[in-house]
């Protein structure tokens, strides 16, 4: 009974049993980041640095588990379901960054995007809650020039057959849909004071903050919507904020047609 006992853990492929425990250890790692990120006890870099690593060991652990499935083809040995296992959660893990990653590095290295380049939005209340170490407020040049224009040439503001009160009220019942945290919402006054909206929006998993400005202004036809939407910290946002103001000025046309 000893010697088939030894002989059989011998038969187990040590290749597969590495690839899984790798796999399985990068869960808490990733959820780890995730956890503390949202709840403000890691810093930015810290947690992307350790969302990296989750996902690193994740990746480490597929390619592992899919060299033992070939080995185990081959040689007959025991493991291919830990194989098979860390590859598919491997995958499930790793399918989803990848994909943004890949479709992110073929965008500019942008991090402010706004519906108005010659006078972005600016923000108010956000200007004085952000963190110091957060990126700067102040709207920044394109470099190079035109480059938002060339990535994202849907990015323009909205005009409205509608007042401004009506636009504004809009704007914000479809910010409460988004569960974005509103930080200040000024109604506008006709053509005396334009309406101005600043909310926080975080991302769906690690909930990486970007802060959103959308301003109201008066028209002789009705009402100018423009909107600006910048991540607090990096340099590239993979195209996280032209896709958030493109969403949302998507639904807004949705809602104009209860607003003529």
């Amino acid at each position: 009974m000893i010697k088939r006992r030894l002989y059989q853990e011998e038969r187990q492929s040590p290749l597969a049993q590495w690839s899984f425990r790798l796999v399985i250890f990068s869960v808490p790692v990733i959820v780890l980041a995730a956890v503390l990120y949202r709840f403000g006890l890691l810093e930015f870099r810290p947690a992307v640095t350790t969302l990296l690593v989750g996902l690193g060991l994740a990746l480490a652990g597929g390619i592992l588990g899919t060299v033992a499935f070939f080995i185990i083809w081959e040689s007959g040995w025991r493991g291919i379901g830990k194989a098979m296992a860390s590859v598919a959660i491997a995958f499930l893990l790793v399918a989803g960054p990848a994909a943004v990653l890949a479709r992110g590095l073929m965008l500019p290295r942008l991090a402010d995007i706004t519906t108005d380049l010659e006078d972005p939005p600016r923000f108010h209340a956000l200007a004085l809650a952000r963190p110091r170490e957060a990126n700067p407020v102040a709207y920044q040049p394109t470099s190079p020039p035109g480059a938002q224009r060339t990535a994202y040439p849907g990015i323009k503001p909205q005009d409205l057959n509608a007042t401004p009160e009506e636009a504004f009220n809009a704007l914000l019942g479809l910010i409460q849909k988004r569960r974005w945290r509103i930080i200040d919402a000024t109604p506008p006054r006709g053509a005396r004071r334009d309406g101005r909206i600043e909310a926080v929006a975080t991302s769906p998993i690690m909930g990486f903050r970007s802060d959103v400005v959308i301003r109201i202004r008066s028209t002789p036809k009705g009402a100018r919507v423009d909107a600006r939407s910048t991540s607090r910290y990096g340099e590239h946002d993979l195209g996280g904020n032209a896709e958030r103001i493109e969403s949302l000025l998507a639904d807004l046309s949705v809602e104009r047609r209860k607003l003529r």
